[in-house]
């Protein structure tokens, strides 16, 4: 059965992939490569991607990841990892499916759920990123809900039925505690998403640890362990990335201007956003946003196309 969902899974995703990712229905987004590419940084926001063909590895702070055919990453947090699709080619491009995971929709489904057919919630804080293989009334929903896309009358009613019941494998599936936790207000994860945002809003600005851990309701050994725990770095690393981040974006549409760019991030010396741009991006600012903006240029035209 595994294997048929796999098979069908594929011609839906290769038959509805566009450029942008997007599809019809609302939270769902289709991946697709052609080829291998470079380890790209980038962020993964609270999502559960699946992949029906090929490969994809990333890293996430010292941690590396590696997921095939049939097997499934949740994402509880927004998390800065380095990301690259290692199986792909014309003739059997890697795909793969997203949904965006929204914690009121997991808690929907907690409320609606049965406590003692749930699975314990465990010890502790879980990672905010973790690898499964799907099982196949996973699969057999994923499948359900992208074949909507052939039948769009159909999305408005069928769409949010379905999503409920991927929600519901997830949480009697591997990763239960971690989404039990996403989806519940008061819990240690959800404390430790709360202190993510607050550094991604402001991560410009610099920051004790102690104010931070005095947001999100925990002690500082607590915030620490807990923080590391979830996110595989410390609140001060995980700024760091997001800074870097953000400052590729600008660099891409403004490659002359880095010193403005390292003050815009948070950098109050050029040299140091150099050193850490180069250790986390291979070049230094200059040389990478001349190429960043040659390639938004090139893919320009294209785009102009498609819509």
């Amino acid at each position: 059965m595994i294997t048929m969902s796999l098979d069908e899974m594929r011609a839906l995703l290769a038959r509805h992939a566009r450029p942008d990712l997007s599809t019809d229905i609302d939270a769902v987004r289709i991946f697709r490569a052609d080829r291998p590419n470079p380890p790209t940084p980038t962020t993964y926001g609270k999502v559960l991607a699946v992949v029906a063909q090929g490969a994809k590895r990333f890293a996430l702070g010292e941690r590396l990841y590696d997921y095939h055919a049939g097997e499934y990453v949740i994402a509880s947090v927004d998390l800065p990892v380095t990301a690259q699709f290692v199986r792909a080619s014309p003739e059997e491009p890697a795909l793969g499916f997203g949904l965006d995971l929204r914690p009121a929709a997991v808690t929907e489904v907690l409320l609606a759920a049965n406590p003692g057919e749930l699975p314990d919630l465990g010890p502790g804080v879980p990672p905010g990123l973790s690898v499964s293989t799907a099982s196949a009334e996973l699969l057999d929903a994923v499948v359900r809900l992208l074949r909507l896309l052939d039948r769009p009358r159909d999305i408005p009613v069928l769409a949010p039925l379905i999503q409920r019941e991927i929600i519901w494998r997830l949480l009697t599936g591997e990763q239960a505690a971690m989404l039990r936790q996403f989806g519940q207000p008061g819990s240690g994860l959800s404390h430790i998403a709360r202190a993510v945002q607050w550094i991604r809003d402001h991560h410009a600005l610099p920051f004790r640890v102690e104010e931070v851990a005095q947001r999100a309701g925990m002690s500082v050994s607590a915030f620490h362990r807990n923080f590391q725990a979830v996110t595989s770095m410390s609140p001060i690393q995980y700024q760091k990335q997001i800074r870097l981040q953000q400052a590729r974006l600008l660099l891409a549409e403004s490659p002359g201007d880095i010193a403005g760019v390292s003050r815009q991030v948070g950098y109050e010396s050029p040299a140091q956003f150099s050193r850490d741009y180069r250790r986390q991006f291979g070049d230094p600012p200059r040389r990478d946003a001349v190429r960043l903006s040659a390639n938004v240029r090139a893919a320009a035209p294209a785009t102009r196309r498609d819509s």
